[in-house]
């Protein structure tokens, strides 16, 4: 089976159940190469330019790049190729436990390295060109260095047209990899190990790349340590000032080119934003240097490849420069000199292409409409906090509108968006309570309508008699006898209690309404014809949210609802006050709210107040049916009745109001 290029790898990875959405790695990505989908980061891998930004922020281990140590270990199986290692300048300053580096070449060849380079000596041939390159008289192109392949990749994708001012000259990596092609020949298994990730994908002159990090695992699963190892110094040709160039401005000190503030001639710009500002003002002009050197990372002592222990800048370059100062001490130059004129022809020429990965910028329109949908009706809403990874909110916005982003990434909006979640939330848990205590008061009734039925008619019968007997007896006692008032109590009270027991019948009943157009103003005015109203009292009633006089409803059991309330209401008001009743349409819905400013109903007495035989009322002035009469036939109209009152003055004026709500529809 032939092998994938290099160049077409994927190298970074969403581990999406480790995934956080704290959108630290959007931040971080230069190449805006993060999409957001439901809330879960994924890399674009045609966008990404493997700088590994990512990886070195995502404090979860979300985001993982290619392993590629099972592919070494099959190579260092082959016994009919030679297995040679070069090895990035930078190592000084991730394996620090060594402080002989002769162990760690030991330790690499144990693996079954037959031959461990220094691409260092890459280095010090690259740096030559660069000299040649940046001193030559006369033209006056200006060029980027192109020994970082994250940089590079990223002007090939989204600064296409300066793919033309990158220096054409090799990096170490790949000038190392010809250097030992030539010295061993082509049929070798040519491994680079170093700190970058972008490395994988750099160039298929290398057969395979490892980082630092997996260099280590490597070390760990072969259980290998420095006190069985038997030290070995790198294979020639070794390096010279090229051991310097992981470093910042290393390439320059192995030049030995000066880039100081009064000639100006070279710029060096290095780390996720510096690199990138210094790319827009060089294609922009603003930059007259005639040399730009691009690192994504703050020199590739800081690669993504390289472990999260002792990440300090510093001491990192420290190490390095310690180890470049042992080395010199014992430099044989005249070795040096001579594998530089051996190896001075080499082809060190690169041909770059441009990937351009652009999307083209939206409209205002469409960038407006976004901000909007996020409730950034102004500019003074947007507040740029970067929660988003965007560093502006039309930068988010112009990332939704080009897929790559959502609105939820927005911080204020989520907030607000969650705190109406939770008023909504409030406002349904309101509803759901009520309906349960509907829902409670429903089978309260029910059971009580149950009992109530079967008293009624077990009672009827019997009292019917009574009032019959009764009578009789009043016919034929003379109406001057004692015996005489005594029948006439007893028929009295005999009526009154036929009277408990037809409305014990009508809480009772189980008959469907009969629903006929009426006028329910009208039908209000009616009931008032069998109540009289004491002059003190004052009756207002509002039609002004009434459109339509028309209404589908019962009207012999409505005209007995609003009678009862009515008596209720002006019994509620013995030394006067104000009776308002108020028809209007809502929502479909009939409704007719009546309120007085009578004493109101105490707390306590609110959630019993619907049930049969409860009144308020003194011994002998109510049964305690009417409400629970009002409220079943309420229901029997597919309608809700509901109470609000106060008799505490303290908390504001006494009264009591009755909200009446019906479907107005015909009977089907």
């Amino acid at each position: 089976m032939e092998k994938r290029s290099n160049r077409e790898r994927d190298l970074i990875y969403t581990i999406r159940n480790k995934c956080r959405v704290c959108y630290t790695c959007v931040r971080e990505c230069p190449a805006k190469a993060i999409k957001i989908v439901n809330g879960q980061a994924e890399v674009i891998k045609d966008r990404c330019v493997a700088c590994g930004n990512c990886i070195k922020v995502c404090s979860q281990g979300a985001k993982v790049y290619l392993d590629t140590k099972e592919a070494v270990y099959q190579m260092l199986g082959e016994q009919d190729r030679q297995n040679v290692a070069i090895v990035a300048p930078s190592f000084p300053a991730e394996f620090s436990e060594f402080k002989d580096h002769r162990y760690f070449v030991g330790m690499i060849r144990s693996l079954g390295f037959d031959v461990v380079s220094e691409v260092s000596f890459g280095a010090d041939l690259v740096a030559r060109k660069y000299n040649e390159l940046i001193r030559q008289k006369g033209e006056q192109k200006r060029y980027i260095s192109s020994d970082c392949p994250a940089s590079t990749s990223y002007i090939a994708r989204y600064h296409p047209a300066l793919v033309e001012n990158l220096a054409p000259i090799a990096s170490p990596m790949v000038a190392m990899s010809r250097v030992m092609k030539k010295k061993y020949g082509r049929g070798i298994n040519l491994v680079f190990i170093g700190p970058c990730i972008a490395k994988k994908a750099e160039s298929d002159e290398t057969d395979e790349m490892i980082t630092f990090m997996e260099l280590r695992e490597m070390f760990e699963e072969r259980g290998l340590t420095p006190d069985q190892i038997e030290p070995t110094e790198f294979d020639p040709p070794l390096s010279g000032r090229g051991a310097i160039f992981p470093v910042s401005r290393g390439l320059l000190q192995t030049a030995g080119i000066k880039d100081d503030v009064f000639d100006g001639n070279i710029i060096v710009a290095e780390g996720r934003n510096d690199f990138q500002e210094a790319i827009r003002e060089f294609e922009k002009g603003a930059i007259d240097s005639r040399h730009l050197e691009l690192l994504c990372c703050e020199g590739c002592i800081m690669g993504p490849g390289t472990s999260k222990k002792n990440r300090r800048q510093y001491s990192r370059r420290l190490l390095v420069h310690n180890y470049v100062q042992a080395k010199t001490e014992n430099f044989d130059k005249a070795a040096w000199k001579k594998n530089i004129e051996t190896h001075q022809d080499l082809d060190l020429f690169v041909d770059f292409e441009t990937n351009d990965k652009r999307i083209s910028s939206p409209s205002q329109e469409e960038i407006a409409r976004v901000l909007r949908s996020m409730g950034k009706e102004e500019p003074k809403d947007h507040l740029n906090c970067g929660a988003c990874g965007y560093d502006t909110c039309e930068d988010h916005a112009i990332a939704i509108v080009k897929g790559l982003a959502e609105n939820e990434m927005c911080l204020p909006y989520t907030i607000e968006k969650l705190h109406n979640s939770v008023k909504e939330l409030a406002i349904t848990n309101e509803k759901l309570v009520s309906m349960q205590e509907t829902l409670k008061q429903t089978e309260k009734m029910a059971s009580m309508g149950q009992l109530s039925a079967g008293i009624a008619h077990e009672l009827n019968n019997p009292l019917g008699v009574v009032i019959m007997y009764a009578n009789i007896l009043l016919d034929e006692v003379p109406e001057d006898s004692e015996l005489h008032g005594d029948l006439k109590l007893i028929v009295e009270q005999t009526h009154r209690c036929k009277k408990i027991v037809g409305g014990l019948l009508n809480f009772a009943r189980k008959n469907q309404v009969t629903r006929n157009q009426v006028d329910p103003v009208k039908l209000v005015e009616q009931s008032f014809d069998a109540v009289i109203v004491p002059e003190n009292i004052q009756v207002d009633i509002h039609t002004e949210n009434l459109t339509h006089r028309s209404a589908y409803l019962d009207q012999e059991q409505m005209t007995q609802i609003f009678t009862n309330l009515i008596k209720n209401g002006i019994d509620a008001m013995a030394q006067g006050g104000k009776l308002d009743i108020e028809i209007k349409e809502e929502g479909g819905n009939i409704v007719f709210v009546l309120s007085d400013t009578g004493k109101g109903i105490k707390k306590e007495d609110q959630e019993k107040i619907f049930e049969p035989f409860y009144t308020t009322k003194g011994i002998g002035k109510g049964t305690g049916l009417g409400l629970a009469t009002a409220y079943g036939i309420v229901k029997m109209h597919k309608g809700k009745i509901h109470l609000d009152s106060n008799a505490d003055p303290e908390q504001g004026p006494t009264g009591t109001t009755f909200t009446i709500s019906i479907p107005n529809k015909p009977e089907k």
